[in-house]
């Protein structure tokens, strides 16, 4: 019932994604110098909007392309250095999308010219991507849709359920030792 729900809501895709980070300046200089975002916006804000806290920060606004942003908070007080440790690509990472294979191949250069180091590009099928570390420990991924991009996701939109009911069964019993059924269980607020 809730995804019939949800399919009859549209929405004007994400405006924006927002991360911690160590350092404003140290910020702007990868997403502008290096890899040419345009920096949108900063505001330093007194307290924390809902809660009142008083609890200062920057949130600056990188734009992506489209009118969306990528988006940072600047709050050293309740932050430690083992925050921006390097994050598994699994736990945190995001993709931005070239226009063409040349602009993914420059932007590799750019960036390796820059003294960030850039792997790939690797071939997902439906994607090719080049990867990299911002300095806050976020894994950056620029990719390209592929010729068979839009086919590979109808495809996979058929039988997209199916695959997340067979890894369940494969992964309940792992998951059940490792978090507690009552946590896999858990649907609306916590």
């Amino acid at each position: 019932m809730a995804h019939e729900t949800a399919r009859r809501i549209t929405f004007n895709g994400a405006h924006h994604v927002a991360f911690r980070c160590r350092d404003a300046e140290q910020t702007r200089w990868f997403y502008e110098d290096v890899l040419g975002l345009p920096l949108a916006a900063a505001l330093i804000i007194e307290a924390v909007p809902g809660t009142h806290e008083d609890t200062p920060y920057l949130h600056m606004f990188f734009e992506v392309g489209d009118g969306k942003y990528l988006a940072f908070f600047d709050e050293p007080t309740k932050t430690t250095a083992q925050w921006f440790g390097r994050k598994d690509s699994f736990d945190m990472h995001y993709a931005i999308e070239a226009r063409s294979e040349q602009d993914l191949l420059a932007m590799q250069a750019r960036i390796n010219a820059a003294g960030k180091s850039c792997v790939g590009p690797i071939d997902h099928g439906f994607v090719r991507s080049v990867y990299m570390y911002d300095p806050n420990g976020i894994q950056v991924e620029i990719t390209l849709r592929t010729d068979r991009h839009d086919a590979i996701m109808a495809e996979e939109a058929g039988h997209a359920r199916d695959q997340i009911a067979e890894w369940g069964r494969r992964t309940r019993e792992t998951k059940i030792a490792k978090f507690g059924e009552a946590e896999l269980s858990k649907r609306g607020s916590r």
